[in-house]
């Protein structure tokens, strides 16, 4: 009787053998191999390349250039380096500790405001309006969006001395909103002020959504107002979103630039007046050429946004840097 044991092993012992991939074969299952590893950083490469060239080049070339003396049209060559002397130069010079001051007068005065008329108007938005929530949030948040030139333009006409909306229709003598030291800076604090409240509206609006409903319908049964139901219940709640928007404020009102820029003319004798520290550094590299002390002037304020910030977490504490939704 045949064996079929006999017939398979007779069969799988005289089968023939795959043939060997041969080196060329090899060499391309490698190249694939290593392609599919590769491919992930091949996609994500261009933001890295882009944020090299863009981002951190300028960045470590600002703080090489911050320790060199340099004259621009003569080119590299032409750097010579001096240390700290420019941030000890930046330091001594009035006019910086000037720029410095109207800077944070310009911080306190439109960004305290900002937060203080923000947060009720968003909790206001939030409880009160339905349908039209949208459409007023929207029109709160287009000074955000608008060009800074169109809202020069704009409020240049409004507080014009002889023909000025703002001049009509307050009673007494015209003020001189842009040709005196003291309503100048007043000007541009409402202009900051305007512009920049719909950005913290939405900031606040955002994290009120997020609180539970329950937590008020609570405090109603409770028998708690709507004012007790804004400090008891919404501003615990908000504190992480006050630390964010703080801080954002802090940021944007510390390189405050272009609204005294564009409302002041440069070569008015009131461009001293309202002169911050970003504009002194612009006048420093693009005025001067001294493009060593703009820099060096660029990390003094980088180092007080920086310590403002951490003074801004300190004061919130950990809960206040925590999630919104916590």
């Amino acid at each position: 009787m045949h064996d079929s044991r006999n017939t398979l092993t007779s069969d799988s012992a005289i089968a023939p053998l795959p043939p060997a991939p041969s080196q060329a074969q090899a060499a391309r299952a490698r190249w694939r191999k290593r392609a599919r590893k590769l491919a992930p950083y091949a996609f994500i490469s261009p933001f890295f390349i882009l944020f090299a060239v863009f981002g951190l080049f300028p960045l470590l070339f600002s703080i090489w250039l911050s320790l060199h003396q340099w004259d621009a049209p003569a080119g590299l060559a032409a750097m010579h380096w001096v240390g700290l002397e420019n941030y000890w130069y930046a330091l001594t010079d009035p006019w910086f500790s000037k720029s410095l001051l109207t800077t944070l007068w310009f911080a306190v005065a439109s960004g305290v405001p900002q937060h203080l008329v923000a947060l009720p108007l968003a909790f206001l938005i939030h409880t009160t309006l339905k349908r039209s929530r949208n459409f007023v949030v929207g029109a709160y948040f287009v000074p955000y969006i608008t060009s800074s030139v169109a809202v020069a333009l704009i409020f240049t006409t409004l507080f014009s001395k002889d023909f000025g909306v703002i001049n009509a229709i307050l009673p007494g003598p015209p003020i001189d909103w842009l040709g005196d030291a003291f309503w100048a800076r007043i000007t541009v604090a409402i202009v900051v002020f305007w512009r920049y409240l719909g950005w913290n509206v939405v900031l606040y609006l955002s994290a009120l959504q997020v609180i539970p409903g329950d937590l008020y319908e609570a405090a109603t049964l409770d028998g708690a107002s709507r004012w007790q139901q804004f400090r008891h219940v919404a501003l615990p709640l908000l504190r992480p979103m006050m630390f964010f928007a703080i801080t954002l404020t802090l940021i944007g009102n510390l390189q405050l630039f272009e609204e005294p820029f564009i409302l002041i003319p440069p070569d008015s004798g009131l461009a001293i007046d309202v002169m911050t520290t970003a504009m002194f550094m612009y006048r420093m590299a693009f005025s001067d050429g001294d493009f060593g002390t703009a820099s060096a002037v660029s990390w003094l304020l980088f180092f007080l946004i920086a310590a403002l910030t951490y003074g801004n977490a300190r004061l919130f504490g950990k809960e206040g840097t925590g999630d919104v939704a916590r």
